[in-house]
Order: C-alpha cells, then structure tokens, then sequence
C-alpha cells in the first residue's frame, strides 16, 4: 500500500525471522525453498515492508525448525511485551 506506515512489529517480526534465519544457516533462497515461499517475499518480510500470514508463519517456522509458537515467542521478547 501507498504510504503504509511500519510498525514496530513489522520491524521485529523482519530482525528475529533474518536473525533464526543465519542461525539455521539459511539463505534467504535456502528458507523460500523450504518454506515454498518466494525467496523476494523472505526479503520483504525481513525488511518489514510486508507481514506474513498465520499460513505463512507456519511454514516459516516449518522450515526453520521451530514452532510457530515459538517464533512468535522470539518477536514478543525483541518487543518486551509480557
């Protein structure tokens, strides 16, 4: 959308999902791939521009080897919400 505002959690989702990312020693290819996602839609979600569905986390987190949950979990720490 023309002249969509970000939000801090389309900031955090984008850190922690790029940051378990590397830590799983994925490229962003490597993660669209397992993921059957578009390794340019990986980009837009890390950088904030775009947010992923329930559908989409779950195959994130699939492929990242984690719980949906639990990647969820990450972003709510990164934000310091209890």
């Amino acid at each position: 959308m023309l002249g969509k505002q970000k939000t801090p959690v389309d900031v955090v989702f984008g850190i922690v999902l790029r940051r378990v990312r590397k830590e799983a020693n994925l490229s962003q290819e490597g993660l669209a791939l397992e993921a059957d996602l578009q390794r340019n839609y990986i980009s837009l979600i890390e950088l904030g521009t775009n947010q992923p569905t329930i559908t989409t986390i779950f195959k994130l987190a699939k492929a990242l080897k984690i719980k949906p949950n639990e990647l969820i979990g990450l972003v709510e720490q990164e934000m310091k919400i209890k």
